[in-house]
């Protein structure tokens, strides 16, 4: 339904820096091994920029410290830079003044290499849920506008299912808002509709069902994201990992960048900002 305008979303991070290789690939390598991001990040812009489509890129301090040069060609293409975070900690791994440093430091850098306001903040791996709600409160005092850290969904590493599908004002962030990744109502169920796994491993055809029972049914824009790793079929293999962690990681990636493209045909993208924050658009 292309009169409704969703959200594009990026996770910026590499590989090695996913939440279910932490136990495998401590952070002291992180510099050792070989970068991919920045790569697949220009096969990402050349994407978007053939379809003309604006998106968010949600991005780890870590990553934008060694590439400065990959945020100014995002900003040159017309899309935002939001954070990610500092170097992909969980929010439920983080002590209150752990979390508040991550933020701000973050959002210092992304700023200082844009040279624009950084408004939009989410968590690595959704981690935010009703343990830390007090994280809400810190990100709007830091000065960010809102946030996309809550997944209604019930799931092993993350998830809040009792939260509102759609954005909504938790009184913990005295005016912050907060965006969910779009979820379709099912049997009762919240069901992920707006990318990562999920959307390697439904066929094509049932993430658009979903997509379009959001825009119609719901009469919702819907936010989507994925990660930079999810279209490189040719990243290194990790080893020692167990079966589900490997399955979700590799599953169909040499798949992702054709469904991607069938995905910015049938839908009508933008940016977060631009969709949500109406004295921004």
């Amino acid at each position: 339904m292309k009169s409704i305008r969703n959200a594009m979303t990026i996770d910026v991070e590499d590989y090695f820096q996913v939440s279910a290789f932490a136990s495998h690939i401590p952070r002291e390598a992180w510099e050792s091994l070989p970068c991919r991001v920045e790569k697949n990040i220009d096969r990402i812009l050349l994407l978007l920029d053939d379809k003309q489509i604006k998106a968010t890129f949600f991005t780890l301090g870590w990553v934008a410290k060694r590439y400065p040069s990959m945020i100014k060609r995002m900003l040159e293409n017309g899309h935002e830079i939001a954070s990610h975070g500092w170097s992909h900690y969980r929010v439920t791994d983080q002590q209150p003044s752990e979390f508040k440093e991550d933020i701000t430091q973050s959002k210092a850098l992304l700023e200082d290499i844009s040279g624009q306001s950084v408004l939009g903040y989410r968590a690595p791996s959704f981690s935010i849920n009703h343990k830390n709600l007090w994280a809400l409160e810190f990100l709007q005092e830091a000065g960010y506008q809102y946030s996309s850290s809550i997944y209604p969904v019930q799931h092993d590493h993350y998830g809040m299912p009792d939260a509102p599908r759609f954005g909504f004002y938790p009184p913990e962030g005295k005016g912050l808002l907060e965006l969910p990744v779009t979820t379709t109502r099912l049997f009762g169920h919240n069901v992920p509709a707006g990318g990562g796994g999920y959307f390697r491993l439904w066929p094509y055809s049932v993430s658009r069902w979903f997509l379009n029972r959001v825009n119609q049914v719901d009469t919702q824009p819907a936010i989507f994201y994925f990660h930079p790793w999810e279209i490189d079929y040719e990243q290194p293999r990790q080893e020692g990992i167990n079966l589900k962690t490997r399955f979700r990681h590799y599953l169909n990636l040499q798949r992702m960048e054709g469904r991607l493209r069938l995905l910015t045909h049938d839908f009508k993208w933008g940016r977060m900002d631009h969709i949500f924050l109406p004295q921004i658009s």
